[in-house]
């Protein structure tokens, strides 16, 4: 069974910067997948893609294009681990993020989220 545990969610100011972590554990698809991606989901809209990081080519990475330039997606050699460096945040990053993984025979798995404030 494959498990996400995202960290790193808090209260920052406009201008600031967190680091949101996502560690897979469990089943083979941990080893095995297509995509490693953070979404998010603000109060009263849907959940978005934000980044996206491919397990293959050195990660090829995707980006919304309201977070480019300012947020970066990486992965661990192991790619078990992936991570979403957020820089001058804004009020409207305000979210709970997830983190999420597809495998290659097109499963998806979804972490619990992690709230991320962005407010004077």
């Amino acid at each position: 069974q494959v498990q996400l545990a995202e960290s790193g969610g808090g209260l920052v100011q406009p201008g600031g910067s967190l680091r949101l972590s996502c560690a897979a554990s469990g089943g083979s698809e941990t080893f095995n997948y297509n995509v490693m991606s953070w979404h998010r989901q603000a109060p009263g809209k849907e959940r978005e893609l934000v980044a996206a990081i491919s397990s293959i080519g050195g990660g090829i990475t995707n980006y919304a294009d309201s977070v480019k330039g300012r947020f970066t997606i990486s992965r661990t050699n192991a790619g078990r681990t992936i991570y979403l460096q957020m820089n001058s945040l804004k009020p409207e990053d305000t979210a709970v993020y997830y983190c999420k993984l597809r495998s290659t025979s097109s499963l998806e798995y979804w972490g619990q989220g992690t709230q991320v404030t962005v407010s004077s």
